[in-house]
Order: C-alpha cells, then structure tokens, then sequence
C-alpha cells in the first residue's frame, strides 16, 4: 500500500507461541533491514497473549491499529507486521492509524484466514467387505481421514465436528447394520 509517497508492507504468519511471533518479527526485519519502520502485534490464544509495537512511530499510531484489525477480524494465533518505508511526508496521527489499520487489514486477507474446528477423531473398525462403503461415505461427506490402519480388519480414523459426530456414528451403524466397532478416541482442532 503506498500513502502520500510512504510505502506499507504487510507481513502475515500463523503463530502459535509468542516465540514463534518474535522468530517471525526477526525474520521480517532481515527481510527488509532497511525500512523505517517494523510495526507489529500479534495475539497467541493460549494464555491469551497480546503484544505489539510502535516501533518509533508515536504512541498508538501503528501498533494498536494493527492489533485492533486482528481483533476486529476475530483472528488468534498470528503475527502481523508492517514494514514502512517513509516516503518524505508526514501522515499525521490519523493517517498513520488509517495506513498501519489499512495494511494490517489487506495483509490478513491476502494471508487467507484458516477456521479451525473441534472434532472427535473416531475409529470406525470395519471388516474388509464393509470397508468400501465407510470408504465411499468418507469422501462423499468430505470428512478428513486422518489414518488407515489395515490388519485383521479396517481402522478408520476420521476427524468429525463435534456436533456431528452422534449423527456420523449413527449413519455408520445403519451402513454396516450394526457390524461396525466405532469409538471416539480424541478430540483436537482441525484446520478448515
């Protein structure tokens, strides 16, 4: 993004320590050692941790507009950066805000945003006659398969949303008429 001659250069990664966000930052900084200005904030979910920074930019002008874009956008788990070369005219308090908000923004949805959803991972064991059916069920329902495991019978890992996990098992029973064994065995979050 170019504003009155100052050009504005988002930098986006999914981060899921606050170490990971500081090995990001460093890495931007070497990326562009001779910008201006490196303004950032990131938020890590677990122990809901938040950071950011001015960087030399007067207090409240880059880093808060860019972590306050992160929180309208309802994201968690990033670091975004923006990189400013000046470009000779000052923007003033609102124009840096609008600038660094702006980049922070147009960053985020060129990153593309990635939905995680909470599953139950379910074992379904299947003998191998059946196994076709589970098979063809699991990628018409575009349900991630996470493992096969192919012994004296088939063992399906599939990752199903929570709440459609009971409706998931119930289908398997009707499928197989009642011979499939399924089990919950974890939950975990899964990128949409």
């Amino acid at each position: 993004m170019i504003e009155k001659k100052s050009k504005f250069i988002a930098s986006v990664c999914p981060c899921k320590t606050e170490e990971e966000a500081l090995e990001f930052l460093k890495t931007v900084r070497s990326e562009y050692p001779d910008a201006t200005h490196n303004v950032y904030a990131y938020i890590i979910d677990e122990n809901n941790i938040y950071r950011y920074s001015d960087d030399g930019e007067p207090g409240g002008t880059a880093g808060m507009p860019v972590l306050d874009m992160i929180r309208k956008e309802g994201i968690v788990d990033v670091c975004v950066v923006v990189t400013r070369y000046f470009g000779g005219t000052l923007l003033g308090t609102g124009g840096l805000v609008h600038a660094y908000g702006a980049s922070a923004r147009q960053g985020l949805m060129e990153a593309g945003i990635i939905t995680k959803c909470l599953c139950n991972v379910v074992s379904v064991n299947v003998d191998y006659a059946m196994s076709g059916k589970i098979r063809y069920k699991i990628d018409n329902e575009k349900l991630i398969l996470e493992n096969t495991d192919y012994g004296n019978d088939v063992v399906f890992y599939v990752c199903c949303p929570i709440e459609e996990t009971q409706n998931f098992l119930e289908e398997v029973v009707d499928l197989t008429n009642g011979k499939a064994h399924c089990a919950v065995t974890e939950q975990k979050y899964i990128d949409i």
